[in-house]
């Protein structure tokens, strides 16, 4: 542990990058993913589950934390970590993406946006500083700039505008955050699907010499191939011993191939949201255990993995109580889920530093496309 917040890189593989986050509130190693705590809770996990699956780091929500409880109360009873029972570090994003998606009534200005919730209706205000203020209030380790972010497909006249807004914002989030020793701020490269105006965002935030890089605005309806390009003209811009983040993303196979972009930390719902609808991650690929045929399966998900949900229970069982609804059926899957994207990290990391990483993606995929083990005779 430090006092400061430091990144080194241990080992490089091509473009794919291990490294390692220093904070005072402990190590983050990268490539790092990180669960979705929205609104104070990695959803169906107990926080010690999280903490066992591997994960350095978790993901709060301003926009979802400052409408409930709110963001003073958050204060008044000791900031997120002893709020959640999550004494490691945490990385708060700035709310603009769920101001833009999920709330009505929106007016964006150069001064912020005025929205109103999605809860109840009530107005509220959201600039850059407050923003800032907002997630000092939480008390996170790692905060990001209020940027504005645009669904594709979008005009280039929107992109643009909409980049160049982000971007004096990220100077106005900046001068609000300050000196904070031990913490950090990450600015936010946007641009759309146009190389240029990510090029000239990605040159704009280096100039202010932040803490790390996010890379956003992807993984909101692009193809795949879109997100890799973009990633391909972006990374090479960003500072080498700093942090990149991209955000939102995503499926194993997007994780393994933004890692050999050289992207350090990963965020995404869809581990635990596909847990919930009873969908299991594993090593032999996607396993939907709303499907009849393993109602009678007694083989575990994985019999290798060392998490409790995917190694002790049958796929009968969990097939049972997926198909009624059973809350343990949830909280089962989720954990089988966020177990196997930590090993999966873990495995990329290992592999980055035995210089094997291009074969470590191969054998993964390859693992993948040849699907589940054989069903029962």
């Amino acid at each position: 542990m430090t006092e400061t917040f430091e990144f080194k890189l241990i080992a490089t593989d091509g473009q794919a990058r291990r490294g390692e986050i220093s904070m005072p509130r402990g190590s983050i190693r990268t490539p790092a993913f990180m669960p979705v705590g929205t609104g104070g809770t990695v959803k169906a996990m107990y926080m010690d589950q999280v903490r066992g699956t591997g994960a350095d780091i978790i993901l709060g929500n301003t926009y979802h934390l400052m409408l409930r409880p709110g963001a003073e109360r958050m204060a008044r009873l000791g900031g997120l970590h002893r709020f959640a029972g999550w004494n490691r570090p945490i990385l708060t994003d700035s709310g603009g993406f769920q101001v833009m998606s999920l709330s009505g009534l929106r007016k964006l200005t150069e001064q912020g946006v005025t929205f109103q919730s999605h809860i109840d209706g009530s107005r509220h205000e959201m600039s850059p500083e407050r923003s800032i203020e907002i997630q000092g209030l939480l008390g996170s380790d790692i905060q990001m700039q209020l940027d504005e972010c645009v669904r594709l497909p979008a005009t280039p006249t929107e992109i643009e505008r909409a980049m160049e807004m982000s971007l004096r914002w990220a100077e106005r989030c900046r001068v609000a955050f300050g000196e904070q020793p031990g913490k950090a701020m990450f600015g936010i490269v946007q641009g759309g699907d146009i190389p240029t105006l990510r090029e000239r965002s990605a040159h704009g935030l280096k100039a202010l010499d932040l803490k790390g890089y996010a890379v956003g605005g992807l993984a909101v309806g692009e193809p795949q191939e879109v997100m890799l390009d973009m990633l391909d003209v972006t990374c090479p811009i960003l500072p080498s011993e700093k942090p990149r983040y991209l955000m939102g993303v995503g499926t194993p196979d997007d994780l393994l191939k933004s890692v050999g972009r050289g992207i350090d930390m990963f965020d995404c719902v869809m581990p635990t949201r596909a847990g919930r609808h009873g969908l299991a991650f594993t090593r032999h690929g996607k396993i939907n255990l709303k499907n009849a045929r393993h109602a009678e399966d007694h083989r575990p998900l994985d019999e290798e993995s060392s998490c409790p949900a995917a190694r002790d229970y049958s796929r009968a069982y969990l097939h049972h109580l997926v198909r009624s609804n059973e809350i343990l059926g949830m909280m089962l899957v989720t954990w089988n889920n966020l177990s196997y994207y930590q090993d999966l990290m873990s495995g990329i990391r290992a592999s980055i530093e035995a210089q094997r990483f291009a074969d470590f993606s191969a054998e993964t995929q390859e693992m993948w496309a040849r699907g589940d083990i054989p069903p029962l005779g």
